[in-house]
């Protein structure tokens, strides 16, 4: 043991004589804590809409106001013909375009029925989606209310009222579902990314060969390398739920000793991996594309921006294999819905497996050579 402390010795060293280091661990991840979920709310909060009104009638006019009232919308313009109205869709200055037909409101009080023509720009392809969701809910209502208004038939239809219950996330806080994921992506980015510069920098500075003549033993030498970045790991997630309460008011509902237990398994097993990675390139540039392009699939595929169950089988099939995306769902359940031990006891397991076999492989493909 005396040489492992040797070695912690060293390390600690190291890392408090390069400020660079220090501020890559500790305050960018807690810039981008603060940055990154408010830049990443999905939610459209302003559809430029360009309508189309060849009807002009007290109905039109009535669903025209009830769009402009939305805080969703914003109206463009509004135009006589489709000609006009689409050059503000094929310049970018319209996400919409809503087409209100002649005879509107005749063919409403006598056929109960009339179609409107909606066209959407699907560049972007979430806004796009969620905007055509909008418009449709302020039409569905709109229609309720002309029912209502002109119900012609003699016996009105059976209105069936549905009342619902948003469990967990009451308010739809969309940054109560992203803060957690961009918490993991730190935990991966300090854990994967910094770790796997590590080993390659001794060898390119030649530490490493005084490493090698020395009694250190290949196990003491990778849990040198891997508790700094571990007690790292762990800081930068008590920072994080700190700025997560003043920041975005969100407060873990669940145990803070399963999530700290939990992220400390999840940090063993993302350094393996950094270590892995580390000892195998032969320097830092060499070592940077490596962990990039790893950490790159793991963040893609771990439902931070798409749901897991939203993707394709055999990209199901992979994130299902990867530890972030199970620690991605653990913390949220975690923070968010407030699940125990017993919840996560299934990914508890996963999780040290994986911490297991990854560092097992780091201890090995660390080639000591005297």
């Amino acid at each position: 043991m005396r040489n492992l402390k040797y070695i912690l010795q060293k390390e600690f060293r190291q890392i408090f004589r390069d400020k660079t280091i220090l501020i890559m661990m500790l305050m960018l991840p807690l810039i981008q804590l603060i940055l990154i979920p408010m830049a990443m709310d999905y939610e459209v909060k302003q559809l430029n809409l360009v309508l189309i009104d060849n009807d002009n009638s007290s109905f039109s006019q009535k669903l025209t106001a009830k769009l402009a009232g939305s805080r969703y919308f914003h109206i463009q313009s509004q135009e006589n013909t489709f000609e006009e109205a689409i050059i503000y869709l094929n310049s970018g200055e319209a996400d919409a375009i809503l087409h209100i037909p002649s005879k509107f409101e005749k063919h409403l009080i006598r056929e109960s029925s009339q179609k409107l023509g909606l066209f959407v720009d699907a560049i972007n392809g979430t806004k796009s989606g969620l905007g055509s969701a909008y418009i449709m809910a302020v039409i569905q209502d709109f229609n309720q209310e002309i029912q209502i208004f002109s119900g012609n038939a003699v016996n009105p239809p059976q209105k069936i009222n549905v009342q619902s219950m948003v469990w967990y996330n009451p308010l739809a806080n969309y940054y109560w579902f992203s803060v957690p994921g961009v918490l993991v992506l730190l935990l991966t980015i300090v854990g994967g990314f910094l770790s796997a510069l590590n080993i390659v920098r001794e060898k390119e500075v030649g530490t490493i060969e005084q490493i090698n003549v020395s009694p250190v033993k290949k196990w003491q030498f990778i849990l040198g390398k891997m508790i700094p970045f571990w007690i790292t790991g762990l800081i930068v997630l008590t920072l994080g739920l700190v700025i997560a309460r003043l920041v975005y008011g969100l407060v873990p509902q669940g145990s803070l000793l399963v999530l700290y237990a939990l992220s400390a398994i999840y940090l063993i097993a993302i350094l393996g991996f950094g270590l892995i990675v580390s000892s195998v390139s032969h320097n830092q540039l060499q070592s940077m594309f490596i962990a990039y392009f790893f950490i790159m699939v793991f963040i893609m595929l771990s439902g931070l921006f798409t749901s897991v169950e939203s993707m394709p089988n055999w990209a199901q099939s992979l994130a299902d294999f990867l530890p972030i995306t199970h620690f991605m769902k653990a913390v949220r359940m975690i923070m968010v819905k407030g699940s125990g031990f017993a919840d996560l006891i299934p990914i508890f397991i996963y999780e040290i497996i994986f911490a297991l076999v990854l560092n097992l492989i780091a201890v090995w493909s660390y080639r000591k050579k005297s």
